[in-house]
């Protein structure tokens, strides 16, 4: 979709207007295609008018003043260069956009909240684990964390995502399928297993917490094994696209997005001041990372629909397998904005990745984003926020 396009989708859903919304996609096939929330499928940055400095006066001296040697002007500091971090878009150093990524496991069932680690993370992947339970996968590329946890078992489609980055991929032991999958190909050719049963001095078990939910390791830690195992920073192919925040006057008030699995329930609510999308789960009205006490916030929220099964694997521990790769039905919200679309994985280590419904790659808001995978048939649930009442020259302001 073109710039030109854009704005025009935008002036005719604030003049038009767009009420509330619910949305379920049932085993039948996927809700309509047409967008449900208010506002912009793609970032529009204004670009702020250049500012010429006054010019100062001049005085000519008096011809008996004092004459006074000019000083040695200080010498200015030179400007930081920084680059787009891969993963968020966000400006960072050059050291820091190429550190090698690294994927941890981590814990979802009540007696492991609050978790830590999120507000770090630069991709934070949901799904269901064991019988539905579902199960975290922190993505961590230009910052470094500190504590991270707790930390759990592998599952294969998990493995699937990490390898998108061929990843340093950190968990406690795992189904057998991952871990005989991590055995003949987490040397580098699929992730680097970091798998605590191996290296075990780069984890720790706190006190105030009971086996399994009290396993827990840091970024230095984890950045320690990635250098053991040579997984060397470098420069990182991603697809995702990234703008800047559309302007506040253009986003919506309010909106809803809430989908559950069996032993959690998900809810996001945009806040429009920031640009974020404010995240509960069940047991805890308002996420936070234990780590840094920030509320879980991400700027882009996708909930993929995808086919779940049984394993199988002779546990009895009702794990479960799924299509990793092919494609499917997905909603993209930024900006306050939600889009029906597709997610498409074409092979194990290529990345996942998301179209509008005219098959155009979707352009994410410079910031972290969630992915929530749920089990096709999945009900989601959206509700729109309330349109921006834009003035006729406000509109004629909007840039093309």
């Amino acid at each position: 979709m073109n710039r030109g396009a854009v704005v025009g989708l935008a002036v005719l859903a604030i003049l038009g207007g767009v009420g509330l919304g619910v949305l379920a996609a049932g085993p039948g096939g996927p809700a309509a295609s047409s967008p449900v929330n208010s506002g912009l499928v793609a970032v529009i940055g204004s670009t702020p008018p250049s500012l010429e400095p006054a010019p100062s006066a001049s005085v000519a001296p008096s011809s008996d003043a004092p004459s006074i040697a000019p000083s040695a002007s200080p010498t200015p500091a030179a400007t930081p260069i920084l680059v787009p971090a891969p993963l968020t878009g966000r400006l960072v150093s050059p050291a820091a956009a190429i550190r090698h990524p690294i994927a941890v496991m981590i814990d979802d069932l009540l007696p492991a909240r609050p978790q830590s680690g999120f507000s770090a993370a630069s991709i934070v992947w949901q799904a269901p684990a064991e019988g539905g339970i579902p199960r975290y996968m922190l993505v961590f590329q230009e910052n470094i964390p500190t504590d991270v946890g707790p930390v759990r078992s592998s599952r294969y489609y998990y493995i699937a995502w990490a390898a998108e980055l061929k990843a340093v991929y950190a968990h406690s032991g795992g189904s057998p399928q991952a871990l005989a999958t991590l055995r003949s190909q987490g040397s580098g050719q699929l992730v680097y297993n970091a798998d605590e049963f191996r290296w075990g001095g780069s984890f720790h078990r706190i006190t105030t917490r009971f086996s399994p939910h009290n396993l827990y390791t840091t970024g230095k830690q984890l950045r320690g094994i990635a250098t053991a195992q040579g997984a060397r920073d470098g420069a990182i192919a991603w697809p995702w696209t990234f703008a800047p925040d559309l302007a506040i006057r253009l986003r919506p008030t309010g909106g809803r997005l809430q989908v559950a699995y069996l032993a959690n329930s998900i809810r996001y609510d945009y806040d429009r001041a920031t640009n974020t999308y404010l995240r509960s789960v069940t047991g805890e009205k308002k996420q936070i990372d234990a780590a840094t006490h920030q509320r879980v916030a991400p700027k882009n929220v996708v909930i993929m629909l995808m086919s779940f099964g049984p394993l199988n694997d002779g546990s009895q521990k009702h794990r479960l397998e799924a299509k990793v790769v092919g494609t499917g039905t997905a909603w993209i919200a930024t900006n306050g904005t939600t889009i029906k679309g597709t997610w498409k994985k074409t092979s194990l280590t290529s990345p996942t990745r998301f179209f509008d419904s005219a098959g155009k790659p979707v352009v994410l808001t410079v910031g972290q984003t969630f992915v929530q995978v749920m089990q096709t048939g999945t009900k989601v649930v959206l509700i729109a926020g309330t349109p921006p009442v834009l003035s006729s020259q406000a509109i004629g302001q909007i840039p093309i």
